[in-house]
């Protein structure tokens, strides 16, 4: 750490190229500004680095030969060592790669005299699988013994900053294909390319389409089209790679006309360094300038990822939709899988192998590090269904539902008079001070007092409760909430309640960025009045309120085996709410801009 912040204070000319290509540098200075100022004991240094895609672009451009990519990379490293970084943003992520190297997805098939393997890498191989399957049959006309590894390169935790644990991940499986033999890895990924080519000591890395290139091949040349090449980040200094799939690309008949940020200069496609889960306006920034540089043409790229990102900004494909889908590729008419499906099409994937690849060594991986696996979300709710059919049937069967009269329990409320909706609206109001979960108290609010009341009770109380956290972060526990608020997007709320105000309280009660009971607390530190946080809470809340209570109201009727129509209202308008999110990205994809926070 201490040769990379000299290299950059010492060499940086201050110049300017980077900062005029990055929203990161653009915010946080020139690289030697950063290198002199850095403290990695101070919070707010600890989580800047995260914020940036470590692209490289800023490595290419720099007319001193530096490389403060590779400098941020090492804060982040440091940010990790320290006890940091563990952000909850990165959850989807970290689940991703844990399943992608779990014995479920994993397969390893080398056969006899196997010396090199395919390594497609978990994009290509869940978002295209059947292309994974023609181009191995293309690769094994050319290495008969060729064998095949369906596993993750841990890059996600490279980039986070996680070295332990990738370096745990990554030498295992490095030195498993060398102990057996293989000495040469072939990549479709770029991403996997560049940790292969860096960290896998004894192994030649080759890219599958340095080797399509190289065959005989003309091409079909059936269609011709005017397309625009996306070079993915991970091997901007690739030249050999650039150029092979430019000629595929040609060999099927297509005119090329280049952007102005391509080959070594080319632009991240805004998946890089997982910042969108931190600053999506950074990321999102990457996106639109390829989208303006690319001016309508038909893009195509050779990394799975960067394919799927670029698509929602405009017409998108991979290379290999290309050369071995033909006309289908070149059209979009070709079926690209999206998640949850990906999931699906990788274990059919894996099923292919293990049926057409004569293995005479094989593995599904059980290594997992140091870290333990975690059940999935999907596995949760699955148990969950079954609780909830094991309880119904038990109501059913004991008589107990006779009980459950909604009637009944409510004649039972009404005799309590006032202490009933007191004690309820005390409890909700106490909760999110004390991180309590609001859903079940909700769901409870709505058996109990019905759909009128129980949201008049709930929305009343559920405010007060946001209230009183926010109160208490403001006068009494500052320093406590400061220091829980470890994400460098919990700072990014600060800076937006500055420029919109009310506009982010809006925004995050209607659009869960963050966990309720902490953004209370959080929206505490910032300079937002008062009253119009609590006004903007009640009234933004309210619709996700209604969702629930009239839902809840009905679920003794349902545990009585009866589905009335205030359910089915109900179900409809929680799931309503539960697309705010959805809606509101395809929004943003559509019409671009900043996000509040």
């Amino acid at each position: 750490m201490k040769e990379k912040l000299k290299a950059i204070s010492d060499g940086c000319i201050k110049c300017d190229l980077c900062q005029k290509e990055c929203a990161f540098l653009r915010k946080y200075g020139k690289p030697k500004d950063i290198a002199d100022q850095y403290d990695p004991a101070r919070k707010e240094d600890q989580g800047m680095a995260f914020e940036c895609s470590l692209c490289g672009l800023c490595t290419a451009v720099c007319p001193k030969g530096l490389d403060p990519a590779g400098l941020f990379l090492a804060m982040r490293q440091e940010t990790v060592m320290r006890g940091g970084g563990d952000y909850p943003e990165y959850a989807v992520l970290k689940g991703y790669e844990r399943r992608g190297t779990s014995r479920t997805y994993s397969y390893y098939g080398l056969p006899r005299g196997c010396d090199t393997v395919f390594f497609p890498g978990c994009t290509l191989s869940g978002t295209r699988s059947e292309r994974v399957i023609l181009a191995y049959r293309q690769l094994r006309e050319k290495v008969p013994s060729l064998g095949i590894v369906l596993d993750c390169c841990t890059k996600p935790s490279h980039d986070l900053g996680r070295t332990d644990h990738f370096t745990a991940m990554f030498e295992e499986m490095r030195d498993y294909l060398v102990v057996h033999g293989v000495k040469r890895v072939i990549v479709a990924c770029p991403n996997c390319y560049k940790i292969f080519a860096r960290y896998g000591t004894g192994l030649s890395t080759t890219s599958i389409y340095e080797i399509l290139a190289e065959s005989a091949g003309n091409g079909t040349g059936k269609i011709s089209s005017v397309v625009t090449v996306h070079d993915p980040c991970a091997v901007r200094f690739e030249e050999a790679i650039h150029t092979s799939v430019r000629e595929l690309i040609r060999r099927e008949g297509h005119t090329i006309e280049e952007m102005p940020h391509t080959g070594k200069r080319t632009l991240c496609c805004g998946e890089g360094g997982a910042v969108g889960s931190l600053v999506p306006d950074f990321a999102g920034n990457w996106g639109k300038l390829r989208r303006e540089e690319a001016a309508g043409r038909k893009v195509v790229t050779y990394c799975a990822g960067c394919a799927g990102k670029l698509t929602k900004l405009g017409p998108t494909m991979h290379v290999l939709d290309i050369i071995l889908e033909g006309e289908e590729g070149v059209t979009g008419s070709m079926k690209v899988a999206k998640p949850p499906f990906t999931y699906w099409k990788r274990l059919r994937l894996k099923k292919w192998f293990k049926k057409h690849v004569p293995a005479a060594v094989a593995r599904e991986r059980t290594f997992s590090g140091k870290e333990e696996q975690k059940k999935g979300g999907m596995v949760k709710f699955l148990l969950f269904l079954a609780f909830l059919t094991v309880v119904i049937v038990t109501v059913k069967a004991t008589g107990a539902s006779r009980y459950l009269e909604q009637q009944t329990l409510r004649t039972w409320i009404e005799s309590t008079g006032a202490l009933a909706p007191v004690v309820y609206m005390l409890v909700y109001t106490i909760a999110p001070a004390l991180f309590l979960p609001g859903l079940p108290i909700t769901i409870a609010g709505g058996i109990l007092f019905g759909p009128l009341w129980g949201v008049v009770y709930t929305i009343i109380a559920s405010t007060m409760g946001a209230c009183v956290a926010f109160l208490v972060s403001r006068y009494l526990a500052r320093e406590w909430v400061e220091g829980q608020l470890k994400s460098p997007r919990w700072r990014r709320l600060d800076e937006g309640v500055e420029r919109h105000g009310w506009k982010v309280v809006a925004f995050t009660r209607l659009i869960p960025l963050f966990p309720f009971n902490l953004l209370n607390y959080a929206f505490g530190l910032t300079k937002i009045g008062f009253r119009q946080y609590a006004v903007t809470t009640f009234v933004c809340m309210l619709p996700a309120c209604i969702a629930f209570i009239v839902f809840s109201s009905s679920l003794l009727d349902l545990l009585r085996g009866k589905v009335s129509p205030t359910f089915v209202a109900g179900l409809l308008l929680v799931v309503l709410v539960s697309l705010f999110p959805l809606f509101y990205r395809r929004y943003k994809a559509k019409r671009g801009g900043d996000e509040p926070i």
